[in-house]
């Protein structure tokens, strides 16, 4: 479970500590930048460390943890969430976007029902008039 001695790909910690559901999905995210080890783009293969600090965005999501433990072998979340603890100043600027997005979602109005294929023909029609 604990790989103190040894060393842990970045892409299996990121898969082990359940940021990812596959390895895949954790190596394609380090590969594309949404994954950033001590402020930086890495590889996949980087050897994690104790103290480390990984950038993970996730969607609308971004944490910013220090690993806390090194793990090889996924387990359950509740033992997944102590290998790593996120910052204080991450978990406050994810819930303040939480609460943006809640905001706006309630100001904008909710459609009654969807448009049909003659609502959508007027909705084109008029798009295109004040496009021109």
């Amino acid at each position: 479970m604990n790989e103190e001695s040894g060393k842990v790909r970045l892409d299996k910690w990121l898969w082990a500590a359940r940021f990812f559901k596959t390895r895949g999905l954790a190596k394609e995210a380090i590969e594309g930048g949404k994954v950033h080890y001590n402020g930086q783009r890495c590889k996949p293969g980087k050897s994690v460390e104790i103290g480390a600090m990984v950038l993970v965005r996730q969607g609308w999501q971004e944490k910013l943890v220090e690993i806390k433990e090194l793990a090889s072998r996924r387990q359950t979340a509740s033992i997944a969430q102590t290998f790593y603890e996120e910052t204080e100043e991450s978990y406050n600027r994810r819930q303040k976007l939480i609460e943006e997005r809640r905001a706006n979602k309630a100001s904008q109005p909710v459609p009654f029902r969807r448009p049909t294929k003659r609502d959508r023909r007027r909705i084109h029609r008029f798009k295109d008039l004040n496009s021109e």
